[in-house]
């Protein structure tokens, strides 16, 4: 007959299974500290012991690393789904840019629709509360400020659809717009009106998302994707067009 024993699960297979749970479902991030030694025993109900043997494991696989003095945190590399080179390549080539807004349209429009059927009531609150954090005192915060709540609202839509994989993955390619390797997220954010018209797509994102419209979230993350797009080809442009207001500038100062 094919049965067996039933034998008790390790106290610390237990914690590695839950804390595996946790960084595979996005909850604990990358970099992200770890309680103490104490309290996370204390929370977890096991003897230091039996974390200590979970926790050397998990580093074991490169999911947990510990700095000295510091703690044990989520290991960073978690964030990169790209070697060195490729990022190289992506940062040194201007039609990268194009194709990792293309990239996004396709993957956040069908994010925020599966967000819209399948989010928690929860997962929307969170949603809501970015963007709310989004319009508040909007005109005393920095614009790196204002590029950091674009993306953790753009993050949090990723992370209501509850598709671990393409959380994952998403992630990465938002940890390469943060370090300026596709543009400089500033760049949309440097005129008042660009602002305002990026505050009003991300309410209709939002206000969709909220209604659990599918088809009006995926229309409207495709509408301010467009609109992120064209942005950057007007800047491109405009800076072009500076360089050779400059070099006339300069050929008209030298001839005076």
């Amino acid at each position: 007959m094919p049965f067996q024993k039933v034998q008790l699960e390790k106290l610390s297979t237990s914690v590695v299974r839950q804390i595996e749970l946790l960084i595979l479902r996005g909850i604990l991030r990358p970099g992200e500290r770890l309680p103490s030694e104490r309290e996370l025993a204390d929370r977890l109900g096991v003897s230091r012991p039996s974390l200590r043997e979970a926790v050397a494991e998990l580093q074991a696989r490169g999911l947990l690393s510990t700095r000295a003095g510091s703690g044990i945190y989520v290991a960073e590399v978690l964030g990169s789904a790209f070697s060195p080179a490729l990022v190289d390549l992506f940062a040194s080539h201007e039609e990268a840019v194009f194709d990792y807004l293309s990239f996004r349209r396709d993957i956040e429009a069908l994010a925020a629709e599966r967000a819209a059927r399948q989010a928690s009531d929860s997962d929307l609150k969170v949603v809501q509360s970015i963007f709310d954090r989004m319009c508040a005192d909007k005109p005393r915060r920095s614009a790196e400020e204002e590029a950091e709540i674009d993306a953790q609202f753009h993050s949090a839509i990723i992370e209501a659809g509850h598709n671990v994989v393409m959380l994952h993955m998403m992630r990465s390619m938002f940890e390469l717009l943060r370090n300026g390797v596709f543009y400089n997220r500033l760049t949309i954010f440097r005129q008042r009106y660009s602002r305002d018209a990026l505050l009003e797509q991300h309410r209709a994102i939002n206000d969709a998302l909220q209604a659990r419209d599918p088809d009006g979230a995926r229309k409207a993350v495709v509408a301010h994707l467009d609109n992120v797009e064209q942005a950057l080809r007007d800047q491109k442009r405009a800076d072009a067009n500076e360089i050779i207001a400059r070099q006339k500038l300069a050929h008209e100062t030298a001839t005076d």
